[in-house]
């Protein structure tokens, strides 16, 4: 990997970091997920990085995918499981992290397990090693606990303005033969549960990335395309962001426009399938004999 782009790997993975430790300080009863969520971004702004995704503030059951919406009055409470997942870069090269806290609780079983096996992965990852190899030994720390890993959530490769690359490490054992690469970057997550390990999409959704810019007939439409060429390009961003667009209901009919014309993905927040409770833990890595753990500097 050249110098360079080490470096801007290095620089977005130490404000994300600074970021995680300041989400670790708010994050307590009685705060609104929507507060949290602008602060930590701010933070990332000020800190000259961009936000690679909004930052995504998921509770209990919901794995992945929720980022508060224009007025959300969600809340913290004692009790819930908090997944805070976090992304950064410089000039498009990804920091990408996520922790879990159990509120008022001191430990958890899904939090070790999902930390245990993201640590021994980082142990066990080298250039050569397969994704039949990782993913298995993921699925046994995780099981080693008694509880299950979310089988349809992987970790996954990082590339530049490319939060999610084409490799794919599931949590779950999948006999796929394909080696890693030396300065291959992975975003690698562990998800684990109480319940079967399956999510599901749910909804409402608050999280979008373009696909391909298209002729759109809606004057919102419009502008919100520009908006994304200008700021977010191939990254995801939250509808929050678009709050300055138009009225609510002009901000809904684009982005239902939007998504039907396949200009916009949609990101629904995913759900475990038998409401199991769901803990995460990610770092960024980069494929080396001695790997580059990024977002930890």
């Amino acid at each position: 990997m050249e110098k360079k782009i080490l470096k801007k790997y290095k620089e977005a993975g130490k404000i994300n970091q600074e970021a995680k430790t300041l989400a670790r300080k708010l994050l307590k009863p009685g705060v609104k997920v929507l507060d949290l969520a602008e602060k930590i971004e701010k933070f990332i702004k000020e800190n000259k990085s961009g936000l690679a995704f909004p930052v995504n503030i998921s509770l209990n059951d919901i794995a992945a995918h929720y980022t508060p919406d224009i007025n959300d009055t969600l809340t913290l409470k004692e009790g819930d499981l908090v997944k805070v997942d976090i992304g950064t870069h410089v000039d498009g090269y990804i920091g990408d992290s996520a922790f879990s806290v159990r509120l008022g609780e001191k430990s958890d079983v899904l939090i070790k397990a999902a930390e245990d096996a993201l640590e021994e992965f980082i142990k066990t990852v080298r250039p050569g090693k397969t994704v039949d190899e990782l993913s298995l030994l993921v699925e046994e720390v995780v099981t080693s606990h008694g509880v299950n890993p979310v089988r349809n959530l992987a970790g996954h490769s990082v590339e530049q303005y490319t939060q999610h690359g084409s490799l794919s490490i599931p949590n779950g054992h999948v006999p796929i033969k394909q080696e890693l690469k030396e300065d291959q970057v992975l975003g690698m997550e562990v998800f684990t549960t109480t319940g079967e390990g399956i999510v599901k999409e749910s909804s409402p959704t608050l999280i979008y990335m373009l696909i391909t810019p298209k002729p759109v007939r809606l004057r919102e439409s419009r502008k919100i395309l520009e908006l994304i060429l200008n700021e977010y390009q191939t990254l995801p961003f939250a509808r929050r962001w678009l709050k300055n667009v138009g009225s609510q209901v002009g901000l809904q009919l684009a982005l239902k426009e939007l998504v039907s014309k396949e200009v916009l993905h949609e990101y629904p927040p995913l759900r475990e399938k038998s409401h199991g409770l769901v803990a995460q833990a990610e770092e960024t890595i980069i494929v080396l004999n001695k790997p580059i753990i990024t977002t930890r500097l």
